[in-house]
């Protein structure tokens, strides 16, 4: 099956899963494939609009995350954000198939490995977040999301009252026509590449089963500055992450 062909009208849901699947390995594969010097490029990018176009993050208690197989770092923006008063916190698996913890993070604080090897806080502080920046391996123009496989944020978002604000983030070349929606998929309330910034519109998302054509994206005028965060990819290939 084709980046942009469909599942046949009533293939079962292991289609779906199959597709998703296909699409998972070829996505993670491009942006794994991209040079440094355009990964950085699309990372200063993907952070300045976040910053200038989100405002209100400064006073947020805001969940980010470590970058994992080529995903955009946004270390540099988190840690400007707190220095204008944010607080911060990272996604941890407390135990399979359950709900993400947000425990509490702040710039030199002690890590340890996680699940897939992937860090976090050594010491737990579970916090709710009010924003939460979500990486992206894949996604379509009404805002839903492909991810690793896990089904982690999914669950977390379905969990968690009041529900964040939530942010995509990740490379323009994620952008699918479509990823299928399932029933327990939550779409992303904005999305942002180093194309622009995608803003759902507001009240309830449509059915998941709809399909509509994509929606472009609006994007501001540039106003460059220079950020240095980390650049890290961790885990492997075979093992889904959040």
């Amino acid at each position: 099956m084709s980046r942009t062909s469909k599942p046949a009208a009533g293939e079962p849901a292991e289609g779906v899963v199959q597709w998703r699947r296909e699409r998972r390995r070829e996505l993670i594969a491009k942006r794994q494939g991209l040079s440094a010097t355009e990964r950085q490029r699309c990372q200063r990018r993907i952070e300045e609009l976040i910053g200038t176009q989100f405002p209100g993050l400064a006073g947020a208690l805001l969940g980010f995350y470590w970058p994992f197989r080529g995903e955009i770092g946004v270390h540099g923006l988190v840690r400007g954000l707190i220095g204008q008063g944010a607080r911060a916190a990272l996604p941890v698996v407390v135990e399979k198939k359950r709900p993400l913890e947000f425990w509490a993070w702040h710039p030199g604080a002690a890590l340890a490995r996680g699940i897939w090897d992937i860090p976090v806080p050594a010491e737990r502080r579970p916090v709710q977040p009010s924003v939460l920046l979500v990486p992206l391996v894949g996604f379509d123009a009404r805002g839903y999301r492909l991810g690793h496989g896990g089904g982690y944020y999914d669950r977390t978002l379905a969990a968690m009252a009041p529900r964040p604000f939530t942010i995509g983030v990740g490379h323009e070349l994620a952008r699918l026509p479509t990823i299928h929606p399932q029933p327990h998929d939550i779409p992303m309330d904005a999305i942002v590449t180093e194309a622009g910034v995608m803003r759902r519109p507001a009240g309830p998302p449509a059915a998941a089963a709809d399909e509509e054509e994509p929606r472009g994206f609006a994007s501001p005028p540039c106003f460059m500055h220079e950020l240095d965060p980390a650049w890290l990819g961790l885990g492997e290939e075979d093992e889904p992450g959040p």
